[in-house]
C-alpha cells in the first residue's frame, strides 16, 4: 500500500485526475469541432444564396428593373425563414425524443436535398414559372432543416459547457455561422475574379450550391461520434421525463409561455442586425452603391471574419459579467452606430470605407447576438430544450431577419433614401430591448 498517498490524497487525486482532466478537454474540444463544422456547412448551404441573390434574380425572375429583381431574389432569400418555425417546431421535438445527433443528422440530409434543386434548377429562359417555384420548394425544404438545427446544436454545445463556461462553448453557434459567410464570400470572390460575366450567370454561380450538396455527407460523418447529452438516449432507456419527451411542443407553450414571449422579442435586434451587417451590405455594396461584386464580396468575408474572431469573447465575457450587460450595452452602441455608418458609405462609396464601417459594426453584432443566442437554450429545462430554442429563435429570425434583406430594399425603394436600412436596424434594436429587463440573468447559474 502506498501511505504517502493515502496521508496526502488531495496530491494522489489530482496527479490521478490530470490525464483523465486532459482527456476531458480534448474530447470536448473535437466535440465543438465536429459542432460546429457540422452547423457551419448548413448555415453555408442556407445563405451562399444571399451573395448570388443578384444573378439568382436576373436568371429566375425577370422583371423589369434591377431592384424589383433584387426585391423577389431576397424575398425567396427570406421565403427559406417561413418554414424556420415548422422545422423548429417538428425537429426540434425530435431532439428532445430522439437525442440532439439524430435531429443534427436528419437536418443535413434535408439541407443538401435543398442545395441540389438549387444547383440543377433550369432557369426561367428554360422552363417559364417552373423555375422560380423549383427554387422556392428548395429555400422552403432548406429552412425547415434549419430551423431544426439551430436548436439541436446550440443545446449541444450548451450541455457540454458548466456553468461557467456555458457562453463560450454557446458562442461557438455564432462562430460556426460566421465561418460559413466567410467560406462563402471567398469562394464567390474567387468565381467573380476568376470567370466572365456571362460564365458566371451561365453556370458558375451553381458551384457553392454543388460544393454544399456534395458537404452534407461530411458533416454527417464528422458528427457520428459525437456523444449524446439527452439522457436515455443511447442506452436505450425511456427519458427521465416521459410527458416532457412525448409532449415537448405542449409542455413547452403550457409552461414556459413568457419565456417564449421573452426570448423572440429579444432576438428581433440580433437578428437583424446580423443578417443586414453579415449579408446585405454586399448586395448593397453593389445595387446601391454600384461597386463591383468581386470587391463588394469583401465586405461579407470582412464582417464574417471579425464576427469569429470576437464570438468567443463575447461569449467567455458574458460568462464572467453576465449575458444581459453584455447584451445591453453592445446593442445600444450598434443602434447609436448604425446610422453614422450608413452615412458614411453613401457619402465616400469606396471598398476602404466600406470595408472598415463593416468590422465596426460586425464586433457589435457579435457582442450582442452572442449572450442573447446563448441566454435561449438557457431558459428552458433539458428535455424540451432544443424544442424551445428552435421555436424562439425561429420565430425571432423568420420576419425580421429572414426578410431584413426584402424590408431595407422595400424601405429604400419606398422613400428614395439609401440610408432606410439603417432605419430599420434602429427600430428593431429599440424594440428588442423591451423585454431584457424582465428576464433572469442566466449566467454562472445552474440551469438544470
Amino acid at each position: 500500500m502506498d501511505y504517502s498517498a493515502a496521508q496526502h490524497p488531495a496530491a494522489h487525486d489530482a496527479s490521478s485526475d490530470e490525464p483523465a482532466h486532459d482527456t476531458q478537454r480534448a474530447s470536448r474540444a473535437k466535440a465543438i469541432a465536429a459542432i460546429t463544422l457540422g452547423n457551419g456547412l448548413e448555415f453555408f448551404d442556407f445563405t451562399i444564396y444571399s451573395f448570388f441573390a443578384t444573378i439568382i434574380g436576373k436568371l429566375y425572375f425577370p422583371v423589369e428593373g434591377q431592384l424589383a429583381q433584387l426585391m423577389l431574389a431576397v424575398g425567396t432569400f427570406g421565403v427559406g425563414f417561413i418554414m424556420r418555425p415548422v422545422g423548429g417546431v417538428v425537429l426540434g421535438a425530435y431532439a428532445d425524443r430522439a437525442g440532439r445527433k439524430a435531429a443534427m443528422s436528419l437536418t443535413l440530409w434535408l439541407m443538401t436535398l435543398g442545395s441540389a434543386i438549387i444547383a440543377f434548377a433550369p432557369t426561367y429562359a428554360a422552363i417559364g414559372v417552373a423555375a422560380p417555384v423549383l427554387v422556392i420548394v428548395a429555400r422552403l425544404v432548406q429552412g425547415f432543416a434549419l430551423g431544426g438545427e439551430v436548436g439541436a446544436s446550440t443545446s449541444l454545445l450548451m450541455e457540454y459547457g458548466s456553468d461557467k463556461t456555458r457562453g463560450f462553448y454557446g458562442s461557438w453557434q455564432f462562430v460556426s455561422q460566421g465561418m460559413n459567410t466567410v467560406c462563402g464570400s471567398l469562394l464567390g470572390v474567387a468565381l467573380a475574379a476568376a470567370l466572365s460575366t456571362a460564365a458566371l450567370e451561365s453556370w458558375g454561380w451553381r458551384v457553392p450550391f454543388v460544393i454544399g450538396m456534395a458537404m452534407g455527407p461530411i458533416g454527417i460523418y464528422i458528427r457520428r461520434h459525437l456523444n449524446e447529452t439527452l439522457p436515455g438516449v443511447e442506452d436505450g432507456n425511456a427519458p427521465v421525463n416521459a410527458d416532457a419527451a412525448t409532449q415537448p411542443v405542449r409542455k413547452l407553450f403550457r409552461d414556459h409561455s413568457r419565456a417564449i414571449a421573452a426570448g423572440v422579442v429579444t432576438t428581433i435586434g440580433g437578428t437583424a442586425a446580423n443578417y443586414i451587417v453579415l449579408f446585405y451590405l454586399s448586395t448593397y455594396a453593389i445595387r446601391i452603391l454600384h461597386l463591383p461584386m468581386s470587391s463588394a464580396l469583401w465586405a461579407a468575408w470582412t464582417a464574417a471574419a471579425v464576427t469569429v474572431v470576437c464570438s468567443p469573447f463575447a461569449g467567455a465575457l458574458s460568462d464572467r459579467v453576465g449575458r444581459k450587460p453584455v447584451l445591453l450595452v453592445s446593442r445600444v452602441l450598434l443602434i447609436a452606430a448604425v446610422y453614422p455608418a450608413f452615412i458614411a458609405i453613401n457619402a465616400s462609396p469606396t471598398v476602404p470605407v466600406l470595408l472598415a464601417v463593416v468590422a465596426a459594426l460586425a464586433v457589435l453584432v457579435a457582442f450582442t447576438a452572442v449572450p442573447n443566442i446563448v441566454m435561449l437554450p438557457e431558459l428552458f429545462p433539458r428535455e424540451i430544450r432544443a424544442t424551445g430554442m428552435s421555436i424562439v429563435y425561429c420565430l425571432g429570425v423568420s420576419i425580421f431577419g429572414g426578410f431584413a434583406q426584402f424590408f431595407a430594399t422595400w424601405l429604400i425603394q419606398l422613400s428614395g433614401s439609401n440610408l432606410a436600412p439603417a432605419w430599420y436596424l434602429i427600430g428593431c434594436g429599440l424594440v428588442s430591448l423591451v423585454p431584457l429587463p424582465f428576464m433572469r440573468e442566466t449566467a454562472g447559474r445552474a440551469i438544470d
